[in-house]
Order: structure tokens, then sequence, then C-alpha cells
């Protein structure tokens, strides 16, 4: 089973890298779960044709420890598992810690076990990486992280810090920096920038998604633009970087 951390700032296009990666691993025939951990709990909605599904956390306020498994994981229209870890009731409690208590009720309620997927993607908010949102890191969730980046001044710095707390927690056995993902915004210089900071973490750009109208449209349409433009540019570049990552980790597609 291979576990995979997405870490970006808000509003960088994590959750859109996320969900296309996830459908075209199921079109691939591989058993996918992406586990959205971001207090929006909006990070698989696109596999619901737009409509939110329930939080773990929200289970936990209401019913304690008394909800099934089947109630925290939904397979989506395209087949992929999809589980929201949710947050506090906004203006009280912490989201990170928030992120610690579903994924640790995941694991009692045995769903890696049970559902065996073959790729689990955590979808991690990441403008700061506090103890809570590096929980995917730890040893035994994630065995990599991908940050996802464009070439702007404010990405390019939560990108910077992002890598940073990879880098210390590699020391105490957790994650791997796996590379960084050009998300493009067109601005001057964009992609030296971004290969510049990659190389200060002696990693690499290990994939580059265009800036694309397809993208927004299938956004609008509540669907990865691998479904709604399978012919695009834009999914052609997200398949070369499922491609690459299950090369990378000696996978092969089922179907």
């Amino acid at each position: 089973m291979l576990k995979i951390a997405f870490y970006g700032k808000g509003g960088i296009g994590k959750s859109t890298t996320v969900s296309n990666l996830a459908a075209i691993f199921a079109k691939m025939g591989l058993k996918v779960m992406q586990i959205g951990c971001d207090p929006k709990a909006d990070s698989t909605s696109v596999h619901h044709g737009g409509k939110r599904m329930g939080t773990v956390l929200d289970l936990i306020r209401k019913y304690n420890d008394d909800f099934s498994l089947e109630d925290i994981v939904l397979k989506g229209d395209d087949n992929v598992l999809c589980v929201e870890a949710g947050g506090p009731v906004p203006g009280m409690g912490c989201a990170g810690r928030g992120i610690i208590a579903a994924l640790e009720k995941l694991e009692q309620k045995g769903a890696y076990e049970v559902c065996k997927p073959d790729i689990v993607l955590y979808d991690v908010l990441g403008d700061v990486v506090c103890g809570g949102f590096s929980m995917p890191m730890r040893k035994g969730y994630a065995h990599e992280v991908y940050i996802v980046t464009s070439g702007e001044k404010m990405s390019i710095y939560a990108a910077g810090n992002i890598a940073m707390a990879v880098d210390l927690f590699r020391k105490r056995s957790y994650a791997e920096l796996g590379g960084f993902i050009l998300n493009c915004r067109d601005v001057p210089d964009e992609e030296k920038n971004v290969k510049v900071l990659a190389e200060d973490f002696h990693s690499s750009i290990a994939g580059r998604i265009g800036r694309s109208r397809d993208i927004q449209e299938a956004e609008r349409l509540n669907k990865c633009v691998c479904e709604a433009f399978p012919d695009s540019p834009a999914a052609k570049e997200y398949t070369l970087l499922a491609e690459n990552i299950l090369k990378k980790w000696g996978i092969k597609a089922k179907c």
C-alpha cells in the first residue's frame, strides 16, 4: 500500500491535483482512497458531483464512537474511496488536533485493513505545518510528501516552509520529500524559481500542470478535468504525473 501526502498553500490547486490523480489511478484499475485533511471538508466533493460528504469529526461529535467504517468511507462516482477528516466548530478548537483525531479513528475502525487500498492520498492544508497538520507525514502514514506550488512569491514561501518541516521530520523516520508539483500561474520566471526552490532541498519538479481553462470549466461542472476533458493538455499532464509516481514505486496499472 502506497501512501502519499500532498501539501501546499491554500488555493494553490492542491485538492484539484489530488482529486485528478485519484481519479486517474482509479481508471488504471487501482483501489484508491483520498483523505481530505482540510477543515473545509471539500477535498472529495468532485468525486460526488459537487456534493460534500459528512466528516469523521462530525460523526465523533454526534455519536462518539457509535458509528461504522461505512459511515466515514464513501465510494465516489469514479470509484475513489473518499474520507473527509473535517474540522472543529468555527472559532472553537484546533483544526490540527482534529486531523489527529480523525486519522486515529480511521485506524481504530480498520480502514486500511478492511478497504485494502493500493494507494492512499492525503490532501493536507499546508500554509503552516503544526503538529496536527504534520500528522500525515508521521511514520506509519505517508511514505512521501509532494508539495504543490506556483511561482508566486507567497506560494514559494509556503512551499519552502513545508519542505523545511519535511526535512526536519525526515530525521525522525517520517515521510520523504517526493518533489514539487508546479501548478502554473504564468508569472515571470515561474519554472526557474520553482526549480531553484527544489534544488535548495535537493529535490526536483516532479510534475508540471499548465494554466488551463479546462481545469476551471471542469470544476464548474463538478468533475475532474480527466473526466470532463480527457483529451485536454491538463488531463495528459495529470496522467503523466500519475504514471511517474507509479513508476517510481514500481506499481503497475491493473487495466
